[in-house]
């Protein structure tokens, strides 16, 4: 689609200059569930290994909040998951609920 192929083609852009860009989406309700998809779209463009850094530490630099979340430290609010496999191999696995392991919340 279009609009899609825009954002694509956005986030190729912001990633060539340098800006960094917090992972986020506006799903509501019944797309709610679909929102770990965008993980999958935004690695057609960008390397796992920067798609999992825009949830994480880059959200936190996005939201002036580093220190405090998208970190493993003490003092930090950490929700984590883990996963079998590795997703800087294959983003797939991320949304794939068979994939699951272990939630951790609040942690």
């Amino acid at each position: 689609s279009f609009v899609l192929d825009a954002g694509l083609s956005a986030l190729e852009t912001l990633q060539s200059a340098g800006v960094t860009m917090g992972y986020g989406s506006d799903l509501l309700g019944q797309m709610h569930g679909h929102q770990s998809e965008e993980f999958l779209l935004r690695g057609r463009v960008l390397k796992p290994r920067d798609v999992i850094r825009s949830a994480t530490v880059d959200a936190a630099r996005v939201l002036n909040m580093e220190g405090l979340i998208g970190t493993i430290a003490p003092g930090a609010h950490a929700d984590l998951i883990a996963v079998y496999g590795n997703p800087l191999k294959d983003l797939a696995i991320l949304p794939d609920p068979a994939r699951l392991r272990k939630i951790i919340k609040g942690g």
